[in-house]
């Protein structure tokens, strides 16, 4: 008997499409949860990957231990203030 309810092809028994199939219901709740988990790693590990890759960005190559003194010799070594300016505010962060 073609497509009926038994294990003919087409039919609902454990060799047709239906839920005797190898679906999430043939493994249980471990085939629901399994590829929430899988799924759920997927997007942490893609954030954490993210979030690193812009905070490097932010930082524009100066990492988190530089010191005032190191972005004060950079600001210079740029041209962006004198050798006054330079020297005066050394002091001032030497000084505290």
């Amino acid at each position: 008997m073609m497509g009926g309810w038994g294990n003919m092809m087409g039919g609902w028994g454990n060799g047709g499409y239906g839920y005797g199939g190898y679906g999430a219901v043939g493994y249980g709740w471990m085939g629901i949860i399994m590829p929430l988990i899988f799924g759920i790693g997927i997007i942490l590990l893609g954030l954490y990957v993210f979030r690193r890759n812009s905070s490097q960005v932010h930082t524009n190559g100066l990492g988190k231990h530089s010191g005032g003194l190191d972005i004060l010799r950079e600001r210079y070594a740029r041209g962006e203030i004198d050798s006054a300016e330079y020297q005066s505010r050394k002091q001032d962060l030497k000084g505290k």
